[in-house]
């Protein structure tokens, strides 16, 4: 999957790299956001920003220019 979206990447680094943060149901939005090729709802987005930062990991730079 070379062609994945920086934030499925993202997703998948921390389902396999930092599971011990996720609980199942975080894990199940994790894995759906790795096959997923729709973009991300500003509540997922949100939902995801939580995720890195409880797993100690930087919020994506989401390439706007606000």
């Amino acid at each position: 999957m070379t062609d994945m979206r920086p934030e499925q990447r993202a997703a998948l680094r921390l389902l396999t790299h930092h599971a011990e943060t996720l609980n199942a149901r975080s894990a199940q939005f994790l894995g759906q956001m790795v096959v997923n090729r729709n973009p991300m709802s500003e509540k997922q987005a949100d939902w995801f920003g939580k995720l890195l930062e409880r797993a100690g990991l930087p919020p994506l730079d989401d390439g706007s220019d606000a």
